[in-house]
């Protein structure tokens, strides 16, 4: 076993991919500011100095305390406090995590439906094409921010506050799901009616092999590297959805760490001098997405064999 993965490791090390990720310094920087900030999110509990789920130990005379570098700030507070009295730096960690476990989800849900049906669509052809299709425009046509708020508003009169509150977190990725599917199956679609075309498919088929056998064993694996780049760039946007769905107030409850709550709360506060509870997690939002599409961009580029 360990000399397959060393095997593997070093194929890895002679492709293409290593050698244009080693002579991209963007693409580099960028995979070491998602790597810092997906560390820190995973490893939040020993990295935060408090735990803002903790409500027994926040203390309101603590509320909008600057950072500690500026005049008034608190040691204790490196980035200073929100309005509910919780450290800005342990609550950034915290919403970093709860937006990348929304996004992450999210887009790996819409990835396993949107290439299944693209797969389907392409394959079989004809009126289950036709009528998949006909599904994608009708979802292209609504804005996915339109499309989470209807998801979310039929959630607020079908359940109660509080078991609404409870689950904040699946309604909003459901909503991220349902509205970033079509951009796989459009995708996978229009590969898949290329790639059944070709010899190797039909040698599949003169072997009696199945439909589902064809489907996920020999054309799946010719149809990823574009749903690779496709579900990087869709991890940004996740998030973004997330963080604006909460800056509007209709995505995590309030008392729940998140970027978009402690923007929204900070805006509030921006124009009474208060400006570190929205300008922090604003540049971790920007940090992490940003990192993020440029990893998507360079992998693009590194997948695209017109550009080797």
């Amino acid at each position: 076993m360990s000399s397959k993965f060393s095997l593997a490791i070093e194929n890895f090390r002679e492709s293409d991919l290593f050698w244009s990720f080693k002579h991209s310094p963007i693409a580099i920087l960028a995979l070491c500011v998602t790597i810092v900030l997906m560390f820190s999110a995973l490893f939040a509990q020993l990295i935060a100095p408090f735990n803002p789920y903790d409500l027994a130990s926040l203390d309101l005379m603590d509320a909008h305390m600057p950072p500690s570098f500026s005049e008034g700030g608190d040691s204790r507070f490196w980035l200073g406090t929100d309005d509910q009295g919780r450290d800005l730096f342990s609550t950034i960690i915290y919403g970093l995590r709860l937006s990348l476990k929304i996004g992450m989800i999210s887009v790996i849900l819409s990835l396993v439906l949107g290439v299944t049906l693209g797969l389907i669509s392409g394959f079989v052809g004809g009126r289950l094409d036709a009528f998949i299709m006909r599904v994608c425009d009708i979802m292209l046509s609504f804005p996915a921010i339109l499309i989470a708020l209807l998801i979310d508003g039929i959630a607020r009169a079908s359940l109660s506050q509080q078991m609404h509150d409870e689950l904040a977190e699946p309604v909003l990725i459901l909503a991220i799901m349902l509205s970033g599917w079509v951009q796989y199956a459009r995708t996978v679609r229009g590969q898949t009616l290329v790639e059944k075309q070709k010899d190797y498919v039909s040698a599949a088929k003169l072997i009696g092999a199945s439909t589902l056998r064809i489907l996920f064993k020999h054309l799946m694996p010719n149809v990823m590297s574009s749903v690779l780049v496709l579900a990087t760039v869709h991890v940004g946007t996740a998030v973004i959805t997330e963080a604006t769905l909460s800056f509007l107030g209709v995505g995590v409850p309030p008392t729940t760490p998140s970027l978009g709550t402690l923007i929204r709360v900070g805006n509030e506060f921006l124009f009474s001098g208060e400006w570190w509870i929205t300008i922090f997690p604003g540049l971790a939002l920007v940090a992490l997405v940003l990192s993020v599409n440029l990893l998507g961009d360079w992998l693009r580029d590194a997948l695209n064999p017109k550009l080797r």
